[in-house]
């Protein structure tokens, strides 16, 4: 899967624990109707990916979701999920539109030479 937008955000790298596990999120901002705001985790070697990138600049990131099942201590069971990257590379800013084909200036376009000025129709304007 992937997700494609422009960099809100891109957080310091946190480490946690005695193990040295490393975490950075990134804020990718979608561009649509209805854009949203999706925070992506990447996690241990991969924060380093994030170095090259920069807020406002154009990005597709391939994500995994991730999920995971919790007993908390009163015996109820609470879901989480996360969005986790592993590559990131710049996007074209126009590439979320769809890939629908730029349109031609309209010098690029041959003028018509075969109209008959005799031919009329019968539109009524």
């Amino acid at each position: 899967m992937e997700v494609q937008g422009k960099v809100k955000m891109i957080g310091e790298t946190q480490t946690f624990g005695s193990n040295g596990f490393r975490k950075r999120e990134v804020v990718v901002t979608t561009e649509e109707q209805y854009p949203q705001h999706i925070m992506v985790e990447f996690v241990q070697d991969k924060t380093d990916l994030l170095n090259n990138f920069q807020v406002g600049q154009a990005v597709k990131i391939n994500i995994n979701l991730r999920g995971r099942e919790w007993v908390n201590p009163q015996g109820e069971t609470k879901y989480f999920n996360s969005i986790q990257g592993w590559r990131i590379e710049a996007a074209q800013a126009d590439s979320s539109i769809g890939n629908v084909p730029p349109v031609p200036p309209a010098d690029a376009f041959e003028p018509a030479g075969n109209l008959n000025e005799e031919d009329h129709d019968d539109l009524p304007f």
